[in-house]
């Protein structure tokens, strides 16, 4: 169900900012969604107590509380969001909507002098089947999807198994989910930081870079850090591997500046998230049972998926910079 979602949010939020607006507050979504764990952390501890009232389990009011709350923000959003600058006159938002006439002129000529191609299409127009093939063989985007199926994957199984692995080295469930809560506040630091600093400097791709350089002296630590080790030196490592430079808001704005037009942007957004879920996949893979507790193995293959992306990103800014030039 949320395989749509982050795409068309991305192609909803491109009707109202410019192209060098959009990577803060696609970062800001993002700042939302990672906040929402910490959240949950102590609300899934207080709800996890109610196990045995009307003889259901915790995890039945879990999903039940948690499902009602995200249903009911759903709907209030579907009722609440305008469909484009130009329409936020509503019962909801008011007679006069957000903007008065002269402020929605300024808004839509703004975003048509930064892309001209969003004038191309309406929000509502459907893309047809030949306008998707067309966006499907732009292969100007075939190195974004191909950064989408890696660039995660060096930090994914950590963040995956991280309270299985604190749970491994000895701490109880109350802990481990309150030690799980500085990964989230490094992790929205850092998202936070960096799409910050990759639109100050005008490198986007270079800046990304710095995800995969920070990750790997930490990988390397991992892969070498002795078995008698405490608990705190293990958590440490997890921690920081977890709070990673997260660059996908940077990487979605590329993706959304590159496009060229509304239907490549459509297509181009969906394919990269797509890329993105198939790297979950592969990244839930490497630690395998066989290979625990210090997953030597799994840690050597990140490393070397590490090297690789570095490669890739280096590739890309050369590429693009080729093409432009």
């Amino acid at each position: 169900m949320e395989g749509g979602f982050i795409p068309d949010n991305i192609l909803y939020l491109s009707y109202f900012y410019t192209s060098v607006e959009l990577p803060i507050r696609l970062s800001f979504f993002w700042v939302s969604y990672e906040g929402t764990f910490i959240v949950s952390t102590f609300l899934a501890y207080g709800i996890l107590h109610l196990r045995g009232q009307n003889g259901l389990g915790g995890w039945r009011w879990l999903f039940a509380l948690e499902g009602l709350l995200t249903g009911l923000i759903g709907i209030a959003s579907w009722f609440y969001l305008p469909p484009s600058p130009t329409q936020t006159k509503d019962w909801l938002r008011g007679k006069d909507g957000w903007f008065n006439e002269r402020e929605e002129r300024i808004m839509v000529n703004r975003i048509l002098r930064d892309d001209p191609s969003k004038g191309d299409m309406h929000n509502r127009q459907a893309v047809s089947f030949r306008a998707f093939w067309y966006s499907l063989t732009d292969y100007d985007m075939w190195i974004i999807y191909l950064i989408g199926l890696t660039w995660l994957i060096p930090n994914y199984p950590m963040t995956n198994y991280l309270t299985l692995q604190l749970r491994a080295i000895g701490f109880d469930t109350f802990e481990t989910n309150l030690l799980t809560i500085p990964a989230y506040v490094l992790f929205i630091l850092q998202l936070l930081l960096w799409t910050w600093v990759s639109e100050k400097t005008n490198q986007r791709f270079l800046t990304a870079l710095i995800s995969q350089i920070y990750s790997l002296p930490i990988l390397v630590a991992l892969e070498t850090v002795p078995a008698t080790s405490g608990a705190w030196v293990k958590w440490v490592l997890s921690i920081l591997l977890v709070g990673h430079p997260y660059v996908h808001a940077i990487i979605v704005a590329i993706t959304s500046r590159n496009a060229g037009s509304v239907r490549t942007r459509t297509v181009a957004s969906a394919l990269y998230n797509m890329s993105v879920q198939a790297s979950n996949i592969v990244g839930s893979n490497i630690y395998r049972n066989d290979d625990k507790p210090l997953y030597r193995r799994g840690n050597k293959v990140l490393i070397a998926i590490c090297c690789h992306n570095m490669v890739l990103f280096v590739g890309a800014k050369v590429f693009y910079m080729w093409k432009n030039r």
